[in-house]
């Protein structure tokens, strides 16, 4: 059985949930990012921090959105530890945290920066300034390129530069990336905010010029998608327990390691189900420029006619 499922707590899909039903879920993930924000320092596991924050979760009858994100220095989303990661903050580390909990199919997405270095932290409030002016923007009628050139002004304002690969995006249920997407600059974007639309705003600032990331060679978060023909009996073992337990959001590679505990086995099998098509990859996005610093900021809110409500608090 994985240790994580997202359906472990979950009664019936909600196809319209309350503004309450969200509002409780945004906060469980808020929570969440509090407690793994606290627990960043150096000399410590970055898998000791997902796995408490994730446990912590499903403890108080939550499911996981997604696997905890620590993405580091030029990385800017999508790093989770490995099985049996060794991998610990370094003092001068900017880390990225992005996580969100889930319940019925609603699906919570907040994010952080933690500066351990202390030499970045203008680049951190970069962010988290562009966030607050977005979410100001924020309201039903709204064009997305109006918030994404708020994000965009906020950070070239501040000397830095907007990353504009990546964005924020719709929330539905079951569906964290849905429809519209929030761009990180003025891309001229006409879609428009409609009330009562679930969005996640998430700026995404870097000291690089370069401000378009790129997908490493390193994955270990991965979506279900369904029947894939495979060979081995690893990958058939994790298959069969991805059916079983109807995962529809991403999860880590590290849950599995109950079905196959060997950990070279279990990503031989992860790597044959993607090839076979039933696993969409999401590897780790980074600036190629290694000594780039990227910094986060992000919350869910609710569209409403004259502004918004925010979600993750």
């Amino acid at each position: 059985m994985v240790h994580d499922h997202n359906h472990e707590h979950e009664g019936e899909l909600d196809r319209n949930p309350s503004i309450n039903k969200i509002s409780e879920v945004g906060a469980m993930s808020f929570k969440a990012l509090q407690k793994a924000k606290s627990m960043i320092k150096p000399g410590v596991k970055l898998l000791d921090v997902a796995e408490h924050v994730e446990k912590y979760v499903r403890d108080n009858g939550f499911g996981c959105a997604f696997p905890l994100n620590l993405s580091v220095n030029n990385e800017a989303a999508h790093y989770t530890p490995s099985l049996l990661d060794e991998k610990v903050f370094g003092d001068k580390d900017v880390v990225k945290v992005d996580f969100g909990a889930s319940k019925n199919g609603i699906l919570g997405d907040c994010a952080a920066t933690v500066d351990l270095s202390q030499n970045n932290q203008k680049l951190v409030e970069c962010a988290e300034l562009a966030l607050k002016n977005a979410i100001s923007k924020v309201r039903a009628g709204v064009a997305v390129c109006e918030i994404g050139k708020v994000i965009e002004d906020t950070a070239t304002s501040m000397g830095f530069s907007p990353i504009k690969n990546l964005g924020g995006h719709g929330v539905e249920v079951h569906d964290l990336h849905a429809t519209i997407f929030i761009p990180n600059y003025d891309n001229n974007d006409q879609d428009v905010l409609e009330e009562g639309q679930v969005i996640a705003i998430e700026p995404f600032v870097t000291t690089s010029r370069r401000n378009l990331v790129s997908e490493s060679d390193i994955c270990e978060i991965f979506g279900f998608v369904g029947n894939g023909s495979v060979r081995s009996r690893d990958a058939r073992a994790i298959q069969e327990e991805l059916f079983k337990i109807s995962s529809t959001e991403p999860f880590a590679a590290r849950w599995l390691s109950n079905v196959v505990g060997d950990k070279f086995k279990l990503y031989a099998g992860l790597s044959d189900l993607a090839r076979a098509g039933a696993l969409e990859r999401y590897p780790i996005l980074q600036i190629p420029d290694e000594n780039a610093i990227v910094a986060q900021a992000e919350a869910e809110v609710l569209v409403q006619k004259d502004g918004c409500i925010i979600l993750t608090k």
